[in-house]
């Protein structure tokens, strides 16, 4: 499920997914999140996620072509995919778990190999949720784009797969 809101909302859906206070029905483990509202649309999902150890993937990159148009528009010679990645970094960087990985995470889609190495070293503590694989046209230099050198840090997605 991908969540995206105005604060107060975003909060409420925050502690109805990723809240560690009480098992509800709808709990899960880590969920997928819009940034397009903003920094405090965000900062609730981050919190609980935090206090949860929970993860939270925020779209910065996606797969689906149609993204670019938004994705990809340039502010002060900044692809506005980077910019967004800015808004994961500092709570990442402040949530580094004994893994070495925070559990605020980035989806970097693997049809975008060039933006994945940009993104790569702009958030190297963060899991990225690689969509695209397969089906969507992502192949080995894109997967290869979203993991550290190492090899960890990234989660491959194959969802049209059979």
């Amino acid at each position: 499920m991908k969540r995206g809101d105005i604060a107060s909302t975003a909060t409420a859906y925050a502690r109805s997914y990723l809240s560690s206070e009480q098992t509800r029905p709808y709990e899960a483990d880590a969920i997928t999140i819009v940034p397009y509202l903003g920094q405090d649309c965000l900062e609730p999902f981050f919190k609980e996620a935090i206090a949860s150890k929970k993860g939270v993937f925020v779209c910065v990159k996606t797969s689906n072509p149609g993204a670019a148009i938004v994705q990809e528009q340039q502010i002060d010679n900044r692809y506005l995919y980077e910019i967004i990645a800015d808004l994961i970094k500092p709570v990442s960087d402040q949530s580094i778990g004994e893994s070495g990985y925070s559990g605020i995470g980035a989806v970097v889609g693997a049809t975008y190999p060039e933006a994945a190495y940009r993104l790569r070293k702009q958030l190297p503590n963060s899991i990225f949720l690689v969509p695209g694989v397969g089906a969507q046209g992502g192949g080995n230099e894109g997967i290869k784009a979203c993991f550290n050198p190492d090899g960890l840090g990234a989660v491959g997605s194959s969802s049209r797969a059979r």
